[in-house]
């Protein structure tokens, strides 16, 4: 199944019976940083902290009952997982989360907490990804790709379709990339609702595996050094690289010590706790000044679940990019 614009609205209609729309909102402070005209999507206000929710609740909406019945298995680091969980709660169904050994216990204890079960395996994502596929196998349960899921990506598409029903005038929207579902989508929706809007991408320069597919036309596997949870990713995934390709503009690495400067940067003038993934979008504006100055732009603020050692530093150089 290719998504389009059409499963992207028919997801609004199953979003819109669990969630209202987050908010769009400015900052004087912000847009002085930046020299742009900033708006920020607030995805750190859904109920898990972070936009997936509305693919979790598309996937689980879409699962015929007896699918249903038998649950999930998936594997990530980030907010994936509390997405699954979280929607199979509303939906009644099983859920089991993969993560490596090494994963942010909070992160775990968050998936547990919504009933999923949240199991720890091997020492990275792609060790993860192995042991999630045979516990599907033995248990029956549906194994969800992060990436490669399209009732993932149309329910994503919807905060698009949030941005520019209210602001179709936009120059860019900018995007967080860690899979690419999300810049994927932000493509789909730009292409149907404002086709002058760019759609530009942003990933860590540590883990810089979906830009280097972008930019090769080839899915490639990179080193996933990033110490920014939702941006780690070793390897391209097939469908939102196919829907990039075809509607994305631009594509930034950043590097992880910029991400923290824009999760300060939020902070301060937005009143906003983001985590490294959520402040990645504003991270890519601030540096390109060449490219965004003087414009109309959204970014996404695509969740606010910091970690621990990101709470840490939230006081550190205080004045840096404003």
């Amino acid at each position: 199944m290719e998504p389009s614009f059409a499963d992207v609205r028919a997801a609004a209609d199953v979003v819109r019976r669990h969630l209202p729309p987050t908010p769009l909102w400015s900052y004087p402070l912000l847009d002085r940083a930046a020299g742009a005209s900033v708006l920020v999507k607030h995805e750190n206000t859904q109920p898990i902290g972070a936009f997936k929710v509305r693919g979790g609740l598309t996937l689980l909406d879409a699962m015929p009952p007896g699918e249903r019945a038998r649950g999930t298995v998936t594997w990530s680091t980030g907010n994936h997982a509390q997405s699954l969980a979280y929607a199979s709660h509303r939906y009644g169904a099983p859920c089991t989360v993969v993560m490596p050994a090494g994963a942010d216990p909070g992160r775990a204890a968050a998936v547990e907490a919504w009933g999923a079960r949240a199991v720890l395996a091997g020492d990275t994502l792609e060790d993860a990804q192995r042991h999630a596929g045979k516990l599907a196998a033995e248990s029956g349960a549906r194994l969800v790709s992060p990436g490669d899921t399209p009732e993932l990506l149309a329910g994503v598409g919807t905060l698009y379709q949030e941005i520019l029903t209210e602001r179709p005038g936009l120059d860019a929207i900018v995007v967080p990339v860690g899979s690419g579902t999300g810049a994927a989508a932000a493509c789909l929706v730009a292409a149907a609702l404002a086709p002058d809007c760019a759609v530009i991408g942003v990933q860590s320069a540590a883990s810089p595996a979906a830009h280097d597919s972008w930019r090769s036309g080839d899915l490639v596997s990179r080193p996933n050094r990033t110490t920014v949870a939702g941006l780690a990713t070793g390897r391209g995934f097939a469908l939102p690289q196919r829907v990039m390709r075809a509607g994305l503009t631009d594509f930034l690495l950043v590097s992880d010590e910029r991400i923290g400067v824009a999760r300060r940067l939020l902070a301060r003038t937005a009143h906003t706790l983001a985590e490294g993934a959520g402040a990645a979008a504003l991270a890519g504006v601030l540096s390109r000044p060449d490219l965004f100055a003087g414009r109309s732009i959204a970014v996404v603020c695509t969740g606010g679940n910091a970690e621990p050692s990101e709470l840490a530093t939230l006081g550190d150089h205080i004045d840096d990019g404003a």
